[in-house]
């Protein structure tokens, strides 16, 4: 790919539609900081060379998954934006024109700390810093401990090639926040992820795999979007990070898979014209009735009111 093509001529309009190119990165991650933001740094490159135009990484790259434990010092691994990762990521962004979602631990200026994915555009600029809203306390997921909630609203943001909405991991559960984004005219989703089993642990639930990739692919039928999902692999401590990074389309349809047990660089052509014949088609957003839906807007049993 020569760094002269223009983002314009790299997002054409076919027959088929508007046709974007993504790039996953899912990998395992060490010790070292360093290691893990050049290691990803490189993979990005290759994304780029084999033509993504917008680059997603796992929930929290560049450190191993510390949540799992409860009281481990851990805010030396916090870095601020901008900072080291926005530094050499925009630097890539903008030589090959993409555009690049990092989910990394932030240190906020206001003194808390954040589960936190940084949008930077083609341009190498920071378009915008999502903060992960809903956060899980669960047995090897004490994200409490470690993460305050994000306060923001939900934002779409319009980059050179999609306009697309960013939440992260245990916000997948959760059918609202994709909504919104849909509402807000995203034409794909993103969820950086850091997700996979507990070792010697079998759930009386059922399969938390085949309910993951479920659940994301509900969000792209009843939104008629498209949905990325960016998962790390490999073990640590006591959980097995099971992979399976994919995409799919805007009626769930599986588009791109990685692999449940290595690292790998996804790059998968979408054609987002299908959003909308999902939308329209089918009517979900069309046929909404919202007010039916007071009780989402209740607190404690207490009606509050919302902007």
């Amino acid at each position: 790919m020569q760094n002269n093509i223009t983002t314009q001529s790299r997002n054409p309009v076919t027959n088929k539609g508007k046709i974007v190119t993504i790039g996953l990165i899912q990998t395992n991650v060490s010790e070292d900081l360093e290691e893990n933001m050049q290691k990803t740094a490189k993979k990005i490159e290759e994304a780029a060379e084999k033509g993504a135009q917008i680059v997603c990484l796992q929930e929290l790259y560049r450190s191993k998954y510390f949540p799992q434990k409860e009281n481990v010092k851990v805010f030396a691994l916090a870095e601020t934006i901008p900072g080291d990762s926005t530094k050499i990521f925009s630097t890539l962004a903008q030589k090959h024109h993409i555009v690049i979602i990092v989910p990394l631990f932030e240190k906020n200026p206001n003194g808390k700390f954040y589960n936190s994915a940084v949008i930077i555009g083609s341009d190498g600029k920071i378009l915008g810093i999502y903060r992960k809203i809903h956060i899980p306390q669960d047995p090897y997921f004490y994200e409490k401990e470690y993460f305050a909630q994000g306060e923001q609203n939900y934002k779409v943001y319009k980059t050179a090639f999609a306009k697309i909405g960013v939440l992260i991991c245990y916000d997948q559960w959760f059918p609202e926040p994709a909504r919104i984004n849909a509402l807000r005219g995203a034409e794909i989703i993103f969820y950086p992820t850091a997700i996979g089993y507990v070792k010697d642990y079998t759930s009386a639930d059922g399969d938390w795999h085949d309910a993951w990739k479920t659940v994301q692919r509900a969000h792209a039928i009843a939104n008629g979007v498209h949905v990325v999902a960016v998962n790390r692999v490999g073990e640590e401590d006591d959980l097995k990070f099971w992979g399976g990074s994919f995409v799919c389309d805007s009626f769930g349809k599986i588009i791109s898979e990685a692999s449940t047990e290595k690292e790998q660089i996804i790059v998968a052509t979408v054609d987002l014209s299908h959003n909308r014949r999902i939308q329209e088609g089918w009517g979900f957003l069309r046929n909404r009735r919202p007010d039916t839906y007071k009780t989402l807007i209740k607190d404690n049993g207490k009606e509050r009111k919302v902007e």
